[in-house]
């Protein structure tokens, strides 16, 4: 049984996944920081001064903190959009790495034809 969690927690696919999972977190905590203390103070500047991160309602005895809520969409956002250009880098260097592959099987294809031509007139 120990043997079968070796090789399971040890495979490629888990260790990437749990790499990917601690740099995500790391990145998630980089993209905060870049929300909470460069560009939100930024936006409050340009909208008079506000600290967004404090906005809130008063709804009889409830706070709804939406300055927060805004923050985390923000938050989002970024990380989002982040991903989508890392994920379409990679796509663009993978697309590069097939189209060498078939350029490859082409010309392996063809000299198979050669040779397959070369026999059939014998």
């Amino acid at each position: 049984m120990w043997k079968e969690f070796r090789d399971f927690a040890f495979k490629g696919n888990v260790v990437d996944l749990a790499v990917g999972v601690i740099i995500g977190g790391a990145f998630g905590l980089i993209v905060k920081s870049l929300v909470n203390d460069i560009i939100m103070p930024l936006v409050g500047i340009l909208i008079g001064g506000i600290d967004i991160s404090k906005m809130a309602v008063k709804v009889g005895t409830a706070t709804v903190a939406y300055g927060s809520f805004l923050q985390t969409i923000i938050n989002f956002l970024i990380i989002a959009f982040s991903i989508f250009i890392m994920v379409k880098v990679f796509n663009k260097v993978n697309k590069k790495r097939v189209e060498e592959k078939v350029v490859e099987e082409t010309n392996t294809e063809k000299y198979l034809k050669q040779i397959t031509e070369i026999l059939e007139k014998k």
